[in-house]
């Protein structure tokens, strides 16, 4: 089991890894970052990302999906954008955000080790 800080470490080492965090999407707040800087506000990035969450659980109630998401990605040119809602019931309502280059990402690799990392995630 890991806390929220090794976490981050753990995602932030992930090949292409641009920066990482973990949010309350009741809130929007980031309860930790790593990574971002002038490249990326991940402040930001959690409050907007948080939206994306919102907007895709209500999607999912409009059309009766009784499924759980695992994760949400966002393709753009140059990054991807990974978001995993955390499903343990200590972490309802988090989720990991990780922005990866895609030039030096493997983007499977990438989805598999945020599962880990979820799973050994204590918060």
């Amino acid at each position: 089991m890991s806390n929220v800080e090794t976490a981050l470490k753990d995602a932030a080492s992930i090949d292409g890894a641009i920066g990482a965090a973990l949010v309350d999407y009741t809130s929007g707040m980031a309860l930790g970052t790593i990574g971002g800087g002038k490249e990326l506000d991940l402040n930001v990035a959690a409050a907007g990302n948080t939206d994306v969450v919102r907007a895709k659980v209500r999607a999912m109630e409009m059309l009766n999906i009784n499924e759980e998401i695992e994760d949400i990605l966002i393709t753009l040119g140059s990054q991807y954008h990974l978001i995993r809602l955390l499903k343990s019931r200590t972490s309802q309502g988090l989720f990991l955000y990780l922005a990866l280059s895609k030039d030096r990402a493997n983007l499977a690799m990438a989805r598999h080790r945020l599962k880990k990392i979820e799973a050994d995630l204590e918060v």
